[in-house]
C-alpha cells in the first residue's frame, strides 16, 4: 500500500507529500487532506523562492537595519514604493546615486529580496562590468540571443556600480541594447557613484550616453545617496 500511495504522489509530483504523508495527524480524513495540502503548497513556495534566490545570483551583505537618515527620495515615490517593489508592477527605474559604501548595493539587495518574496519576481543581480563580460563573451560565442532572450524574461534588472569602469565600444553598446530591450517593459534598478554629467566616462560616445540616459530617466527615480561610507565608519569603530 504504502508504496502504491508513493509511487502516485511521485507522478503527480507531490515531493512533499511523497516523503511525508505518513507522518500527518488528523481527526477526519477531511482535515488529513487539507493538511497534507498545505504542507504541499507550502513546500512548493519554498522551493520556489529558493530556486528565485538562487537565480538572482545577489551579492552578500550584511543584514543590520537599513538606515535612511541619509538618503534624498524624490517626490513620486516613498520608502515603502522602494521596498514593497510597487515601482517593479509599474515597470518603473530606480537610480541609487551616491559616494563609495553608503548603502547603494545593500538597498538594492532588499529590494530584490522583497520581490521575491512578496510578487515571486524574476531578478537578476548583476554588476555592470560582469554583465559586460557576459554580453562579450555571449556576443563571441553566437549566443547572444538566448543570454538576451534570459534577461528579456526578468521582472527587475539590477546594475550594480554603473561608472567604476570605463567601457568599451563593443561593451558599452551591448549595455545599450539591455537598456533599450528593458525600456518600458520592465524595471533596471542601477546603482552609480557618477552624476548623470559624468556617464559618458564609462559609455565612450556621448551620443550613445545620451541615448542611455534617456531610456533610463523616463520612468525612472533618483535616490541620492549622501553621508560618509558605512564600510569606513564600521572600520574606524572596529579599530
Amino acid at each position: 500500500m504504502n508504496h502504491l500511495i508513493e509511487a502516485h504522489a511521485k507522478r503527480l509530483k507531490l515531493s512533499w507529500i511523497r516523503e511525508h504523508y505518513h507522518e500527518i495527524e488528523a481527526d477526519s480524513n477531511q482535515e488529513y487532506l487539507l493538511k497534507l495540502f498545505e504542507k504541499e503548497v507550502q513546500n512548493r513556495e519554498e522551493r520556489k523562492v529558493n530556486l528565485l534566490l538562487s537565480q538572482a545570483q545577489l551579492p552578500k551583505t550584511g543584514n543590520q537595519p537599513f538606515q535612511w537618515e541619509h538618503i534624498q527620495i524624490p517626490q513620486g515615490i516613498d520608502r515603502e514604493s522602494v521596498l514593497d517593489g510597487s515601482f517593479i508592477q509599474e515597470k518603473e527605474n530606480l537610480i541609487l546615486y551616491g559616494g563609495v559604501g553608503t548603502g547603494k548595493t545593500y538597498l538594492a539587495t532588499l529590494i530584490v529580496l522583497n520581490a521575491i518574496h512578496r510578487f515571486g519576481s524574476k531578478v537578476k543581480f548583476f554588476t555592470v562590468a560582469s554583465l559586460v563580460n557576459k554580453l562579450i563573451d555571449s556576443n563571441q560565442k553566437g549566443s547572444l540571443p538566448k543570454f538576451m532572450k534570459q534577461i528579456e524574461q526578468l521582472d527587475l534588472l539590477v546594475l550594480d556600480e554603473l561608472g567604476y569602469i570605463p567601457l568599451h565600444k563593443e561593451g558599452a553598446e551591448l549595455l545599450f541594447q539591455v537598456i533599450s530591450m528593458c525600456y518600458e517593459n520592465k524595471s533596471i534598478v542601477i546603482t552609480t557613484n557618477l552624476q548623470f554629467g559624468q556617464w559618458n566616462h564609462v559609455f565612450g560616445d556621448p551620443i550613445l550616453t545620451e541615448a542611455v540616459i534617456d531610456r533610463l530617466i523616463h520612468h525612472s527615480h533618483l535616490l541620492v545617496f549622501s553621508g560618509d561610507s558605512f564600510r569606513y565608519k564600521e572600520s574606524l569603530i572596529q579599530h
